[in-house]
């Protein structure tokens, strides 16, 4: 079903866009079918932002790749909130996370893991060298534990087999613990998520809440397909990720994420008409729950 409207009346959009497993394969370059979505999207005055669990340079790496040269980046899965102009990049705020209380649970419980905390702009300190791009940036080894928290962080990367076990004694401690895949937790501070910041980000551009869409594939994803007014899950997700969205989408492979950027950028009305949103031409393979 389409619906037709007066364009001129349709309102700019917020697109909370994941980076990995969404826009693109880890590892790989985007292809050009998002590439060209992601500027017809852009193009028809839509707001992009890309929202991810990456670090705020691996996350400033793929939007160069992506073709994206301004507007607002959420990385650390909402621990930075950055905005990117044709000058270059500005931190606009930093939740920093109780990084001393995480690495002294997981090296008392699970020394065999790997820790990794951020750096801002930078990469990360490691306790540990992860594999090659498991991590974007640099990444510098420390001698001591107690390095990983000398300097302020805003999330720490925990890697290794089953380290997803961690995560219910790491929230006991206050914290975000995000399961992204059994080896990998990511730890960001209690009460912060792409969707906190997705909220604040929405406020200062004054996008009502009816204009709002994510796209996501992971469980660090769910807070913001759950925020937005309308939330899709690629078809790669999880069935957990995919009960939290309104709609599924194609999968990476088949460049479900082009889809629904295409179908915001329609000149005849589809995606927002009014508080609504409605179904695309592509509804065979955008279908709704």
């Amino acid at each position: 079903m389409t619906t037709s409207c007066d364009t001129s009346k349709r309102q700019t959009v917020l697109v909370a866009l994941d980076i990995d497993g969404t826009l693109l394969v880890t590892g790989r370059v985007p292809t050009p079918a998002v590439v060209t979505a992601i500027r017809a999207a852009s193009d028809a005055g839509h707001e992009l932002v890309l929202a991810t669990g990456r670090s705020l340079s691996g996350a400033l790496a793929a939007a160069r790749l992506l073709g994206i040269g301004e507007g607002y980046v959420v990385a650390s899965n909402g621990g930075v909130v950055a905005k990117m102009t044709r000058t270059g990049c500005e931190v606009i705020r930093i939740h920093t996370v109780d990084a001393k209380a995480v690495v002294e649970l997981v090296s008392a419980v699970r020394p065999d893991l790997r820790i990794a905390a951020e750096i801002v702009g930078v990469g990360y300190h490691v306790s540990k060298h992860f594999p090659p791009q498991e991590l974007g940036g640099e990444q510098v080894e420390v001698t001591r534990l107690e390095d990983l928290w000398a300097e302020a962080t805003p999330r720490l990367a925990i890697y290794g087999d089953n380290a997803s076990h961690l995560v219910p004694s790491i929230r006991t401690g206050g914290m975000t613990a995000t399961r992204t895949r059994p080896d990998w937790v990511d730890v960001t501070p209690g009460g912060v998520s792409k969707a906190t910041a997705l909220e604040t980000i929405r406020r200062e551009l004054g996008i009502p809440n009816s204009h709002t869409v994510a796209v996501g594939d992971s469980e660090n994803d769910i807070s913001m397909l759950t925020w937005a007014e309308h939330g899709v899950a690629m078809g790669n997700a999880s069935d957990l990720v995919r009960f939290s969205a309104n709609s599924v989408t194609k999968s990476i492979e088949d460049d479900g994420a082009a889809l629904v950027l295409h179908s915001l950028a329609q000149p005849d009305g589809d995606g927002f008409t009014g508080e609504t949103w409605t179904d695309v031409p592509t509804a065979d393979s955008v279908q709704a729950h």
